[in-house]
C-alpha cells in the first residue's frame, strides 16, 4: 500500500512538472516574436462582428500574422485558467510585422480599429466636397500603406454651406452620408458655442447670415490673421448700406463654386443673380462655400476697423483703406509692382490661401 501511494505521488509530481513545462512553453510561444512580413509593413486584418476565436485565428493565419491557428486558440484557452479571458473586438487592424501573439491579442482586445484621415479644406462648395467624399481614397492615420474609399452615395438635398471643413477620422464601413452628418453636426456645435459670444454690434442677425458672411470672408482671404479685418470691412459695408462687391460672389453665381480658371469679365460683373454682390444689396442668397472655423469666428466677432475697401498688396495679403482715394492709391501701387515684376520676369504672388 505504501509502495502504491509512493507511485501515485511520483506520477502526480511528474504530471505537474509536465504541465508546468507545457505552460512555460506555451507562454514562451505567446510572448515570442511573430512572423515578419516580407516588406516589413503592417498586415491588414478585418475582424467581422460576432466572429469567434476560431474565425479570428483563421483570419490571423491567412494574413500571416501567426503561424498556427490551433496553437493560438490553445494558448488563449490555457490562459483562461489563469483568469484571463480576452474579448477581441470587431474592426480593422494594422498588425505590425513581427508582432507577438500577446501584442496581437492586446491590439484586438483594445478595439482601436484602424482609421483613415478625411481632410476637407476650407472654402469648398458642397459640390466640390461631395466630389471628394465620393471619389477620393483616404490614407490610413497609422502610416500603413493602406487606403479606404467611403461607401454609399452623396445626399441629394444638401443646403450650401452647412458643412464644417476639417480633419475627420473614419473607419472601414463608414459611408459618405456618415461623414456629411458629422460635418453638419460639427458646424452646428461650433455655431452653438459661438452664437451667444458674438459681438454686440455684429452686422448679421441670424446664424444663416453668419455663415453667408463667413463664406465670403473665407473666399476673399485664406489668411487667418486677415480674416477678422475682412469680416470687419464687410460688416461696415452691410451697416452702411454699401454693396459688398465681393468678386467671389460673382464666381459662385456662374459656377456654383468651381474656380473659373480665368479673370472675371465686365459682362459677368454686370450680371444680376442671387449671388452677385456687385449687383444686389446686402448678402447673397446663400453661402458661396463651406467656411472654416476661423472665418465663422471672424464673422461673429469682426475686427475693429473703419476700412470699407481692400486691395491685394502683391505679396500675398491685402491693403485696407477707409476712403476711395486711399483705395485708389493702393490699386495704383499694386499695378506698379505687378508691371515691375513682369519686366523683371517675376511673378506677383496672389492672395495667400490656407494650405492643407
Amino acid at each position: 500500500m505504501g509502495k502504491l501511494f509512493g507511485i501515485l505521488i511520483t506520477l502526480m509530481v511528474l504530471g505537474a512538472a509536465v504541465a508546468g513545462g507545457g505552460w512555460f512553453w506555451l507562454n514562451g510561444q505567446y510572448t515570442a516574436e511573430g512572423p515578419a512580413s516580407e516588406d516589413g509593413k503592417p498586415r491588414l486584418v478585418v475582424v467581422e462582428k460576432g466572429a469567434g476565436t476560431q474565425a479570428i485565428a483563421t483570419k490571423l493565419k491567412e494574413a500571416g500574422v501567426i503561424t498556427d491557428a490551433d496553437q493560438f486558440r490553445l494558448i488563449l484557452r490555457a490562459r483562461e485558467f489563469t483568469g484571463e479571458k480576452p474579448v477581441m473586438k470587431a474592426g480593422e487592424y494594422a498588425i505590425p510585422s513581427g508582432a507577438s501573439m500577446e501584442a496581437v491579442v492586446a491590439e484586438l482586445t483594445g478595439g482601436a480599429s484602424m482609421q483613415y484621415a478625411v481632410i476637407i479644406p476650407e472654402g469648398l462648395s458642397n459640390f466640390q466636397i461631395l466630389e471628394m467624399l465620393t471619389g477620393k481614397t483616404w490614407n490610413s492615420t497609422v502610416g500603413a500603406d493602406l487606403s479606404y474609399k467611403l461607401t454609399g452615395e452623396a445626399p441629394a438635398d444638401l443646403t450650401e454651406g452647412v458643412l464644417l471643413p476639417g480633419d475627420y477620422a473614419v473607419s472601414r464601413g463608414d459611408t459618405v452620408a456618415d461623414v456629411v452628418k458629422r460635418m453638419r453636426d460639427a458646424q452646428k456645435a461650433l455655431l452653438d458655442a459661438l452664437w451667444d459670444k458674438r459681438a454686440a454690434d455684429v452686422a448679421v442677425k441670424t446664424r444663416d447670415e453668419a455663415i453667408i458672411l463667413a463664406s465670403i470672408v473665407e473666399k476673399e482671404t485664406g489668411n487667418a490673421d486677415e480674416q477678422p479685418t475682412v469680416a470687419g470691412l464687410y460688416s461696415n459695408r452691410l451697416r452702411q448700406g454699401i454693396r459688398m462687391q465681393a468678386d467671389a460672389t460673382i464666381v459662385y453665381g456662374i459656377t456654383k463654386g468651381v474656380p473659373l480658371g480665368r479673370s472675371i469679365t465686365t459682362k459677368e460683373i454686370g450680371g444680376a443673380n442671387d449671388w452677385n454682390t456687385y449687383q444686389r444689396d446686402g448678402l447673397p442668397k446663400t453661402p458661396i462655400c463651406n467656411p472654416g472655423a476661423g472665418a465663422i469666428r471672424a464673422a461673429l466677432n469682426p475686427g475693429k476697423t473703419d476700412a470699407i475697401y481692400m486691395m491685394a498688396d502683391g505679396t500675398g495679403g491685402h491693403l485696407f483703406s477707409k476712403t476711395y482715394a486711399e483705395h485708389q492709391r493702393n490699386v495704383d501701387a499694386y499695378w506698379k509692382l505687378r508691371r515691375a515684376n513682369e519686366a523683371a520676369g517675376k511673378d506677383t504672388p496672389a492672395v495667400r490661401q490656407q494650405q492643407r
